[in-house]
């Protein structure tokens, strides 16, 4: 199984310029693992000098950048700002493609309180249709979220409610636009099986985010397997309809590097048992 991460706890560290990104790739790498992730916050500029320089970096460390996380907010309730939000896109979709990565991951956008659902359900669907075209000529594969709240917003994301997510994967069915699903966000909007709603998008699905939660009914990050999350049903479903895409271990432990050895044991073990 191929397995990178995206490590929210370092997220500080990189941005303060405590870390660089080589060396988180050179750390993912010597834990074994096939590849690494980035939140777009953490790619400073998409100068030709920086750009050409964060590339050829990772490349001498040998492991290949996977994901990117953006954080697109089709959802807003001006239409001059969700027109921003495409376009903000647009940019990040070039800068994965600049440094090789594989997926672009994104959301459908915030829960505006002006927003009304069947409003942010259509903007979404057409928004993310209307990406698609351009991750493709770029050879990138965008994959949507049942997400949560990240910390560059104000609100709980539009989708979170599994409900909403599901309509708004439908609507995006029949374009290149995969799934990345997250193992603790359905718990987290108080929804108790994350196996039915996974087996309802899994023709789609091409990443996994695997991410823990400490409490029913609300996101809080905690070491993987040390909370409410089923890893070895999930790992078990998945291995029973022979996946073969990404699993993307995201360590939010607060625990440094050895939140990420300590998530990298446990995904292989629960793995190699489900």
């Amino acid at each position: 199984m191929k397995m990178s991460c995206l490590s929210v706890s370092l997220f500080a560290a990189i941005m303060n310029n405590e870390m660089t990104i080589s060396e988180y790739a050179h750390l993912c790498k010597n834990l074994g693992l096939d590849g690494f992730d980035l939140g777009s916050t953490l790619i400073k500029n998409h100068t030709p000098k920086y750009i050409a320089q964060l590339k050829n970096e990772i490349a001498q460390e040998g492991i290949p950048l996977i994901m990117v996380t953006t954080y697109p907010d089709f959802t807003h309730p001006e239409y001059l700002q969700r027109e921003r939000e495409f376009d903000f896109l647009v940019h990040d979709i070039a800068l994965a493609s600049a440094l090789g990565a594989k997926f672009v991951r994104v959301t459908a956008g915030q829960a505006h309180p002006s927003t009304r659902e069947d409003e942010g359900i259509r903007w979404a669907i057409e928004y993310l249709k209307k990406a698609a075209p351009v991750a493709d000529k770029y050879g990138i594969r965008l994959v949507y979220e049942n997400h949560a709240k990240p910390g560059v917003w104000e609100y709980i994301d539009f989708s979170h409610p599994p409900a909403i997510f599901l309509q708004i994967a439908e609507g995006l069915r029949e374009t290149s636009v995969g799934i990345n699903f997250d193992t603790a966000n359905i718990l987290a909007a108080g929804y108790a099986d994350t196996i039915e709603i996974l087996d309802a998008v899994f023709d789609k699905v091409l990443t996994i985010h695997v991410a823990e939660t400490a409490t029913f009914g609300q996101l809080q990050p905690v070491a993987l397997g040390t909370g409410i999350v089923p890893f070895e049903e999930i790992f078990r479903y998945l291995k029973s309809k022979n996946f073969d895409g990404w699993l993307c271990l995201e360590e939010w432990a607060n625990k440094g590097k050895e939140g990420i050895q300590s998530s990298v044991t446990f995904a292989r073990q629960t793995w190699a048992d489900a």
